[in-house]
């Protein structure tokens, strides 16, 4: 998953998006609702984390805000808030779940993972002779198939569904790896060389992925 996390707690902030991303999940986050109502509104996200208590906004104001301009993101609201009332008025302003503090970090994953199967309508996407499996991470072709790691699968997935258009490196980057992420730009063009292997094992000569010299990539489908 693509996750957002806004949490004003450093500390806490720091533990919960090691965890997530140990997990294989890309986290980019915010510390102020202004940024978070940016970004949010920005950038694709398949589940955000929404703090109540912000320095310059409460959670409420910022979800009020993404839902009031169009935002459909699934957000699991996370606080020590932790009355009726309060949960109701997290619910109606918006918020698809409730987290309090202090919380069980494989509770989040599994509510996060939940929330995510809930909002994604994708079971397979097919593109030439293949078969993009979002359920199991796999490609298939003719009854074979091929594992992806998270990664792996995050990519060709962002390529399935721009299928034939040209991705810039720093689309995939940003897509795959997060706006924060601060390692070597050239961990695309290492993972593309990973799924065109992935490819090669399935035997197919209808699904390649070009590089558009000086640009990106384009994956490519032949009838």
């Amino acid at each position: 998953m693509k996750l957002l996390l806004v949490e004003d707690e450093t500390r806490l902030a720091r533990v919960i998006a090691r965890g997530l991303t140990e997990e294989g999940h890309t986290v980019d986050a915010c510390e102020r609702g202004t940024d978070a109502i940016d970004q949010g509104l920005a950038l694709d996200y398949d589940v955000a984390i929404l703090d109540w208590s912000l320095p310059d906004a409460d959670g409420l104001t910022v979800l009020r805000t993404w839902r009031a301009r169009g935002c459909t993101m699934p957000v699991l609201m996370l606080t020590a808030r932790s009355s009726v009332p309060e949960r109701i008025a997290g619910l109606r302003a918006g918020a698809d779940d409730y987290l309090g503090k202090p919380f069980d970090f494989e509770e989040l994953l599994a509510r996060l993972e939940a929330l995510h199967r809930r909002s994604t309508t994708i079971g397979a996407l097919r593109a030439g002779d293949v078969e993009l499996d979002a359920n199991r991470r796999v490609l298939a072709r003719s009854g074979a198939e091929v594992q992806l790691t998270a990664r792996e699968f995050a990519l060709m997935r962002l390529l399935f569904e721009r299928l034939g258009d040209v991705c810039t490196r720093t689309e995939l980057l940003s897509g795959v790896w997060g706006t924060a992420f601060d390692g070597e730009a050239n961990v695309v063009d290492v993972y593309i060389g990973y799924l065109r292997k992935k490819l090669l094992e399935l035997q197919t000569d209808r699904l390649t992925i070009a590089t558009v010299r000086g640009i990106g990539f384009r994956l490519e489908a032949r009838a």
